[in-house]
């Protein structure tokens, strides 16, 4: 058996997201659905940095187990004036205390919930910042009242 190399995470970007009041959709085939609109943020790393657009949304599943769906598509603007869409998918898991304090608008530690993602990137063709969309990213993720903060990185 060849034995490969064991991946490595290389810090590439730190994200703050801002986010407006949750809209909940109700029930649909038996899960609680909801979206929370994105209102803007910021995004700084060693090789990008940049602000995120307004417009964007996190279309949320409640499964009934704890564990929180989430699809997040926003933009960003790079301090170059590229434009780079993200495509954020994950997991959120808590125990039913946790998540009604974070329902609640509590600062729960990140330390006491599962909040995992894994965005993708897409850039125009020749972008100086095509390394985004040609690189395997995981991240870890906190979420407060007013923002979700994201720790992005780089699967070497």
């Amino acid at each position: 058996m060849t034995l490969l190399p064991t991946p490595r995470l290389i810090p590439a970007l730190e994200a703050t997201v801002s986010i407006g009041l949750p809209l909940d959709l109700g029930r649909v085939d038996g899960a609680l659905r909801r979206f929370v609109p994105i209102t803007g943020g910021h995004v700084e790393g060693p090789r990008f940095s940049g602000e995120i657009l307004p417009g964007g949304g996190d279309w949320q599943t409640w499964r009934g187990d704890g564990t929180l769906d989430v699809v997040a598509r926003y933009t960003l603007r790079a301090d170059d004036g590229a434009i780079v869409s993200v495509f954020n998918t994950g997991y959120r898991r808590a125990s039913p205390e946790i998540a009604d304090r974070i329902a609640a608008g509590e600062e729960v530690d990140p330390a006491r919930y599962y909040f995992r993602t894994t965005p993708r990137f897409e850039v125009a063709s020749g972008s100086p910042h095509g390394w985004l969309a040609e690189t395997v990213f995981v991240a870890t993720a906190a979420r407060y009242l007013d923002r979700v903060v994201l720790s992005i990185f780089a699967v070497d």
